[in-house]
């Protein structure tokens, strides 16, 4: 991310941009000042890196690599972020041509930290505004897009309000007794109890809530025990995340993963802690007559087609 950020900020400071860099660590922050009286616009994208190893057959795929959770990762600007950052640096391009006619002020903002700050950090847009990211022009409104694989090329997808969901992160420690694999009635298998967990987390979504209001995803992204094929551990950690669009059911879903887990366990004779992140991040809400709006822009861009 510090070298991406670097090559943003040279890029936007050689089109004569007034450019502030280091904001949450490695945000970068352009302003383009217009020709004419206007608006003040933002233009948002994100610029993560993430413990991705890119596998595509391209001269410019990333191989750096790195140490995350003890283990050894690719590291990519993935999830569209590598194609979000390109984007933006094209539309400062394309609006600095238009500097003399051009009404308003526009800020260019690349924001890390999108998929959630590193344990224990903060990060992010909340970070950004906390070290003044606005304080020398504040947006009267701000603009975002994201690539989507099942949206067709050439195609433009929208939706006024409610649009990209919370998305919270969780961890469960599940806690045991060790025992030799061969003698599991010796201890208390923490592998087993998680396993019945992860599939009574499952139950939460498709049996407990009410999805034909809000949808809501909860998934287990990784989970970690022993490195032996023969010792049952004592413990065992699990992480995952859960998306949600509406407070009320977001409450009620941090509620039903700490009974679930905690129950499973009890019931093995283990013990499960639950933890859920403070650094969440809340809903996205498409302001409905912006959209409105903005929607003849978006159907001339994209052919009638949008």
């Amino acid at each position: 991310e510090f070298r991406t950020a670097k090559i943003v900020a040279d890029e936007l400071r050689a089109l004569g941009l007034e450019v502030k860099s280091g904001i949450a660590h490695t945000g970068v922050i352009g302003i383009l000042r217009g020709g004419q009286p206007g608006p003040v616009i933002a233009l948002r994208a994100d610029m993560d890196a993430l413990p991705v190893t890119e596998r595509v057959d391209v001269p410019f795929k990333s191989t750096v690599t790195t140490e995350y959770r003890g283990e050894k990762v690719g590291v990519m600007h993935a999830c569209g972020h590598d194609a979000h950052t390109a984007i933006l640096l094209g539309t400062a391009k394309a609006l600095t041509g238009l500097r003399k006619d051009l009404p308003g002020t526009i800020l260019f903002v690349f924001q890390p930290a999108e998929e959630g700050a590193p344990e224990g950090e903060l990060g992010g847009a909340s970070l950004m505004l906390k070290e003044g990211a606005f304080d020398i022009v504040k947006p009267e409104a701000a603009f975002g897009l994201h690539v989507f694989s099942t949206v067709n090329a050439g195609t433009i997808g929208y939706r006024s309000g409610s649009f990209m969901a919370a998305s919270d992160r969780f961890r469960i420690v599940v806690k045991g007794r060790q025992t030799h694999g061969s003698r599991p009635w010796g201890g208390v298998d923490p592998i087993v109890v998680s396993s019945q967990i992860v599939m009574g987390l499952q139950t939460i979504v498709g049996r407990q809530i009410d999805i034909s209001r809000y949808p809501a995803v909860v998934s287990v992204g990784a989970i970690k025990g022993n490195n032996n094929n023969n010792i049952i551990p004592d413990e065992v950690e699990m992480i995952g995340t859960f998306r949600t669009f509406d407070p009320a059911v977001r409450q009620q879903i941090i509620e039903r993963i700490t009974r679930t887990a905690q129950d499973i366990a009890h019931s093995a004779g283990a013990t499960a802690t639950v933890e859920i992140a403070e650094d969440n991040n809340p809903v996205v809400v498409n302001d409905p007559t912006l959209t409105q709006r903005m929607l003849p822009s978006l159907a001339r861009v994209a052919g009638g087609q949008g």
